[in-house]
């Protein structure tokens, strides 16, 4: 559907050798993107998927590490990029323990990555987009930007910032040919989502479909997992010429799970 749609287009996408960003990038390529994928790792595998995307698209695709809880290197991303017409603030960390346990370096690190890294990527972003006339940020924020649940207090303030953050930037280039957009997804079938359901299925004595519907999924009242292609399609079509006048707000990708 959004076959050449984005075809000249440039997209860094944070947090993207697996998972959601992984997702969101196969899509913004199909739609011909060129990208720049991105993780704090530096393997042999990693640019070889940059090589993989690249061949099976036909567009081009570039792999550079950078750990996004460092200033310089969030930033220095998108300078190597070069340019940056999409930018995709994607990577995320989790932890989950009551607040008077909470390491504190778990909250530092989790408040850098989940919601510093965007300031720091969307300030190199944006004179470039400015400088193309045209631009699109998309925020990969969660439901938890928008209700909470207890024990991840760093991870919900973060995702809440992430959305209060997404709603200044559209107002400071509402003027302009710039978009920024939150998308909020819920529970999402992803490698590290997966490999928690036998764990769940042991802890709480259960078929693997019980634990799903019951334990993982009990605030997800379409009690389906959302999937990375439906990620990748919402942000493909938040890039597209269809959600001009789509800024500052948030799409929610959770089921029903913010509609309760």
């Amino acid at each position: 559907m959004f076959e050449g749609l984005l075809k000249g287009r440039l997209a860094v996408v944070t947090g993207s050798n697996s998972g959601i960003g992984l997702g969101i990038a196969r899509e913004l390529a199909r739609a011909g993107s060129d990208l720049v994928l991105n993780s704090f790792t530096d393997r042999d595998e990693d640019h070889a998927l940059a090589r993989d995307m690249a061949k099976e698209f036909g567009v081009e695709v570039r792999y550079i590490k950078a750990d996004l809880s460092k200033a310089e290197e969030a930033r220095g991303l998108v300078e190597k990029a070069g340019r940056c017409d999409i930018l995709v603030n994607n990577a995320g960390i989790q932890h989950v323990a009551p607040i008077p346990e909470f390491p504190t370096e778990k909250w530092d690190a989790i408040i850098a990555i989940n919601l510093t890294s965007a300031f720091h990527t969307t300030a190199i972003a944006l004179p470039m987009m400015r400088k193309a006339g045209w631009g699109r940020i998309v925020n990969i924020a969660s439901a938890h930007g928008l209700t909470a649940s207890p024990f991840k207090s760093a991870y919900v303030a973060a995702k809440h910032g992430l959305v209060g953050f997404t709603k200044v930037t559209a107002l400071e280039t509402a003027t302009e040919e710039i978009t920024c957009n939150a998308i909020c997804p819920g529970y999402v079938l992803t490698p590290l989502v997966e490999a928690q359901i036998p764990d769940q299925m042991k802890t709480h004595n259960m078929g693997r479909e019980e634990v799903i519907e019951k334990v993982m999924l009990d605030r997800q009242p379409s009690k389906k997992f959302a999937t990375v292609e439906e990620m990748g399609g919402t942000a493909v079509f938040l890039c597209s010429d269809a959600a001009a006048q789509i800024t500052g707000t948030t799409i929610s990708v959770d089921g029903g799970w913010t509609a309760l």
